[in-house]
């Protein structure tokens, strides 16, 4: 029989714990300095109509595109490596990992991502999310249509969600209703999609940077913006 918890937190990655814009640019810069502009401008065509097909970057798969068109640039190995071997943990928010203690204190907490099957899963083990969670891990190619599987494997009464994404947590709102307290971030270039923000429903907490959920109870969903009694800060 599997336990229904009384609350589940779900913590999203990219531009929530991790600043994944940075890590962007860091690609964009090094492409250009290894192999040229002409060659950043192609890879990040291929990398965003990619995106269009799968919903989310695949970096990888768009290097192997970008490789069949220059198929003797042999010198493209090193951008793999480039990738796998980013140090991922130094371009964590400087909260991410204490929020992810405290949320853990409070009850179950869970990773949950969009993304491919190699660079996503890398990138949240190298940036020590993966054991700040003791594994509690869901990566899917789009999950706000995985929400029942996130339920059977995390069943809870409510769930609290914090992402970047207005678009995500209308969605994941859309699914659960007052079952789930949804908690923007805004942080990153989706964050500030002013077409999206006014044309979505508004969440039901926002922050600007996750550190400031570090004062914020979010143990009682209702009163999730509620600011901590000063008692429990100072305990803190």
């Amino acid at each position: 029989m599997t336990l229904t918890h009384t609350i589940v937190y779900l913590v999203d990655v990219d531009n929530t714990l991790i600043d994944n814009d940075g890590i962007q640019q860091d690609l964009k810069d090094h492409l250009e300095q290894a192999y040229g502009l002409a060659s950043r401008v192609r890879y990040w065509t291929i990398l965003e109509r990619l995106f269009e097909e799968v919903g989310y970057r695949d970096y990888l798969g768009a290097l192997q595109r970008y490789r069949v068109e220059h198929p003797r640039q042999v010198e493209l190995l090193s951008m793999s490596s480039f990738l796998i071997d980013y140090p991922f943990a130094e371009r964590l928010f400087p909260a991410a990992l204490a929020l992810l203690a405290r949320l853990r204190a409070l009850g179950p907490t869970v990773i949950l991502s969009d993304g491919d099957v190699v660079f996503q899963p890398r990138k949240v083990e190298c940036a020590g999310l993966w054991d700040a969670v003791d594994g509690h891990v869901l990566i899917y190619v789009h999950k706000e249509e995985a929400l029942d599987d996130v339920e059977h494997r995390y069943p809870a009464d409510h769930y609290v969600l914090v992402d970047d994404k207005p678009r995500i947590l209308a969605a994941v709102k859309r699914f659960w209703g007052d079952r789930v307290t949804t908690v923007f971030a805004r942080q990153g270039s989706y964050a500030h999609d002013a077409k999206a923000i006014s044309t979505l429903p508004s969440p039901d907490v926002t922050v600007e940077t996750i550190g400031e959920l570090l004062d914020r109870d979010l143990l009682e969903p209702r009163d999730a913006a509620r600011p901590l009694p000063s008692k429990l800060r100072a305990a803190q």
